[in-house]
């Protein structure tokens, strides 16, 4: 499987953190599926304004407070939020790259999300072939708002680019289970 790489400064972060194999796989994952769908997204959308750079810097860090808190990686939590924009503030990340850490909760730590906190969460969420019916619709209204079109018009061209992109998920899950969710 062929994934872009993580940014440098990200991957030098995982390192010092000593972070696990699963969790470099799956910011690896995340972070190559939301250039995949910013690119369809500029497709769809020529001239929309969004910080791509941010959207792409969310994916590549949004879950790295499991680097301090691995067991989250297997179970259930929501500590890493906190941890992670804290772990990034202190790595000297601009707050509007750190933020995603926290914001990736969804509604219950951001609840005006905007387009980059949006993005950062479906591809967190189609990378493994899961459809979030309500960030789904937050998303289509806000484009639809931004770009004068319909909501239902909005859907059509977002479902497609999120189908295209969960064709490929059984293959990014295997791959991701090859890395353990330790230090070994």
């Amino acid at each position: 499987m062929k994934l872009r790489p993580l940014p440098s400064k990200v991957d030098e972060l995982l390192q010092q953190l000593k972070a696990p194999p699963r969790l470099i796989a799956h910011l690896t994952l995340v972070h190559d599926v939301a250039h995949n769908l910013v690119s369809a997204i500029d497709g769809a959308w020529p001239n929309l304004e969004y910080d791509r750079t941010a959207v792409l810097i969310g994916a590549a860090t949004h879950d790295i407070g499991k680097a301090i808190k691995p067991e989250e990686l297997v179970a259930p939590g929501k500590e890493h939020e906190e941890i992670g924009i804290a772990l990034l503030r202190k790595a000297g990340f601009a707050e509007k790259h750190a933020r995603f850490a926290w914001t990736h909760g969804g509604e219950a730590r951001e609840p005006n999300p905007d387009l980059e906190d949006l993005l950062v969460r479906l591809a967190d969420t189609i990378w493994k072939g899961i459809r979030n019916e309500t960030l789904e619709k937050a998303l289509c209204t806000l484009l639809a708002e931004r770009r004068n079109e319909e909501p239902w018009e909005v859907f059509i061209k977002l479902d497609d680019i999120i189908c295209d992109i969960t064709e490929s998920s059984d293959e990014r899950l295997r791959w991701q289970a090859q890395h353990s969710p330790d230090n070994r």
